[in-house]
């Protein structure tokens, strides 16, 4: 409220407000924005520095580790292998909802948006330090982003807050409160000042990635793989499987790729080890070249996750070149009452699996090389654990650092207190691959293909049936390994109508392949695969 006198002169004046409406809101939420990305930047920049995890990772990733097991499986129902980017995303998004939340609360409340940066920080921090395979200064990047984020929210909330229009440059005789103005230009040149500086610390961040990861694809260059002194048998092309069926090898730019990190860690072979340790008489560490040096066998191993429903494609199959792992147990004299094999990732992922399963016969590897190349950094380099036979989840440790010997009461890998069975032994199963589902036919004479797989068992049958009809024998593809899946096909004399095709196979043990449907948690998904084709 304002008084005033008889004079024109006399005027008393209120205290110029803060910002309120539209306006105040775009440059509060504006300035949220400009925050986050001079926090984030400073962020990636020092985790590219200190070869860390930069705080969307980590968040990204502590989400991953304690996720729920169901909201893991529809992640991987939904999207497949896109699940991390869609979880990037997400984090992502989050950021800025809360960024322009901050923002747009500073313009008020100061004190309070500075303190919500700063908590946001703080659970950045938590995320790193608690994450799996966390290391010592996983916590910094948090920090200092929300440090610069604090800084830059502060000098531009402060930079946009209304001024006063001078008291000259008032004409009305009779005034009863300061008009006030918005420095837009000010603002707008000191976020764009803002902005500019992140992207360049962004590009520098980027430039320091690039140059850690152009060392060590220099290092991997100077190496060759060895001969192996046993070539895997070969693979001739299957004049049964017509187009559609997926090739017997999978391409390695195809194979399928599940795993729990965000980023696929960059590891140097020049300072990589390998340790083997536990309950063994001569522990050992490898140097990559050390590992190379050793006599080595290549092997053809069809690998599945257990994630992979009925007629899913998170499977493949490679000629894996590697040191027999049976061979370093018994170098290393593994002690009695060792009862398991745990491994850990570069990046802190475990597992394990029964220590006679390495010793019992099958060709299970440290590999270093797949289809004919070093192990892609997506699938593992420089080396990794191929167990014939296993699932993925308790076997195949890429980005391997070391192999420890324990009892099996002592030690769970990563994913058994999330839900899953602690042994993970391959079930039996088959695909359709042609005719797809949905598919459009012509009757008379179509092929039924596919593959099946039972690893280190082998398929022995493959059986057919058409809706509710007899089951009848495909043939089958030459099975080159019990440890690769076979490919399979059918001459239907298709007649007009919809129907249901049906696959089932059978192990070298008798075993067919389960009817009864169930989910992939906790050891594997059951059931037969069907499709549904329409012939007219």
């Amino acid at each position: 409220m304002t008084n005033t006198t008889d004079s024109d002169d006399a005027v008393e004046l209120t205290p110029p407000p803060r910002p309120a409406g539209r306006r105040a809101a775009v440059i509060g939420a504006g300035a949220g924005l400009a925050a986050l990305a001079a926090g984030l930047a400073a962020a990636s920049f020092v985790a590219a520095v200190a070869g860390v995890a930069g705080p969307v990772e980590s968040v990204g990733n502590r989400f991953v580790d304690g996720a729920p097991l169901w909201l893991k499986e529809w992640a991987i129902d939904t999207f497949g292998t896109n699940d991390k980017p869609v979880l990037v995303s997400g984090v992502f998004i989050a950021l800025v909802v809360l960024a322009m939340a901050a923002g747009r609360l500073a313009m008020r409340r100061w004190r309070i948006a500075l303190l919500g940066v700063l908590a946001v920080g703080a659970l950045g921090i938590a995320a790193a330090v608690t994450r799996t395979g966390s290391r010592g200064a996983d916590w910094l990047p948090p920090l200092i982003g929300a440090l610069v984020a604090s800084g830059v929210l502060s000098i531009l909330v402060r930079t946009s807050r209304p001024r006063p229009v001078e008291p000259a440059a008032v004409t009305s005789p009779i005034v009863t409160e300061y008009p006030t103005t918005h420095d837009r230009r000010r603002f707008l040149v000191q976020a764009g000042i803002a902005g500019l500086s992140a992207a360049g610390v962004a590009g520098l961040a980027r430039a320091v990635r690039g140059q850690h990861t152009r060392t060590v694809r220099t290092a991997a260059a100077q190496r060759s793989l060895p001969t192996p002194k046993s070539a895997a048998a070969p693979v001739a092309p299957t004049a049964t499987a017509p187009g559609g069926v997926e090739p017997y090898l999978t391409p390695n730019a195809d194979f399928y790729r599940i795993d729990t990190g965000l980023s696929t860690p960059v590891v140097n072979p020049d300072t990589w080890r390998l340790k083997i340790t536990g309950m063994v008489g001569n522990p050992i560490e490898l140097s990559y070249d050390d590992l190379l040096a050793r006599p080595m066998i290549e092997r053809v191993v069809t690998l599945t996750c257990v994630s992979n429903d009925i007629g899913g494609n998170l499977i493949g199959t490679a000629r894996f070149l590697g040191v027999p792992l049976a061979d370093l147990l018994h170098e290393a004299k593994v002690q009695t009452g060792a009862t398991q094999v745990a491994s850990e990732s570069v990046d802190g992922w475990t597992c394990g699996f029964p220590t006679a399963i390495a010793l019992d016969g099958r060709d299970a590897l440290v590999a270093v090389g797949m289809n004919g190349e070093p192990l892609p950094p997506d699938h593992g380099y420089p080396a990794r654990l191929v167990v014939p036979g296993l699932y993925g989840y308790v076997s195949a440790t890429k980005w391997l650092k070391e192999i420890r010997l324990t009892t099996w009461e002592d030690f769970d890998g990563y994913w058994v207190p999330r839900g899953w069975s602690k042994e993970g032994p391959i079930k039996t199963q088959s695909r359709i691959d042609v005719p797809r589902r949905g598919a459009k036919l012509v009757a008379g004479r179509n092929a039924v293909a596919g593959v099946a797989w039972a690893q280190h068992r082998g398929v022995t049958k493959v059986e057919v049936r058409v809706d509710d009809g007899a089951w009848q024998q495909t043939t089958l593809a030459d099975q080159p390994t019990v440890d690769g899946w076979r490919q399979w096909s059918f001459a239907w004399d298709a007649t007009a109508g919809g129907h249901t095709l049906w696959v089932r196979a059978t192990d070298a043990t008798g075993a067919t392949q389960i009817e009864q449907v169930s989910d992939v948690a906790p050891n594997g998904a059951t059931g037969w695969h069907s499709v549904r084709v329409n012939v007219t």
